[in-house]
């Protein structure tokens, strides 16, 4: 893989890296991380607890040609409180699900016992060369994404932090 086919982002949060990990284990939370208006609401919306887990989101994007969509995510990494990340795909007509070949991965590193350092990482060295011939554009979001998406991360878990 080279640097040329994946993205990453840090951000030092100050709240506990389990406080973090529960917030990105919690598919309701993620159209609030996204910020993109891309990701709306779960459709699997019980928290990720394994590898191989699968998980639905319901989607919108103008471009797409259904506009509303649905996307199905397998966990690909899980080691709580410091590792999470999902490849994305869909499931095609008979209802099995097959992945593009991106994984959104978060690594978090403890920084003490109250702050977490956070790294998104955005990785489509997995995609297929067809599905790259359809002249989709990789990554499919400008580059501040993912610093914007850990913001809303920390508010998120901030929030859960004080309560």
């Amino acid at each position: 893989m080279t640097d040329l086919e994946k993205v990453s982002a840090g951000l030092t949060f100050a709240v506990p890296a389990a406080t973090v990990f529960a917030v990105l284990a919690d598919p309701a939370a993620h159209a609030s991380i996204d910020g993109t208006g891309w990701v709306r609401d779960p459709i699997d919306p019980a928290p990720l607890t394994e590898r191989g887990q699968l998980f639905r989101m319901g989607m919108h994007h103008d471009d797409h040609p259904d506009g509303n969509y649905r996307v199905v995510n397998k966990v690909e990494l899980f080691d709580p409180p410091r590792l999470i990340g999902w490849l994305t795909g869909y499931e095609k007509d008979d209802g099995e699900p097959e992945f593009g070949g991106w994984l959104w991965r978060y690594d978090l590193v403890p920084r003490g016992p109250s702050e977490t350092e956070v790294t998104l990482t955005y990785d489509w060295s997995g995609v297929p060369q067809f599905v790259r011939d359809r002249g989709i554009r990789f990554p499919p979001f400008g580059p501040g994404h993912l610093i914007e998406s850990l913001h809303h991360l920390t508010e998120l878990t901030t929030t859960r932090s004080a309560s």
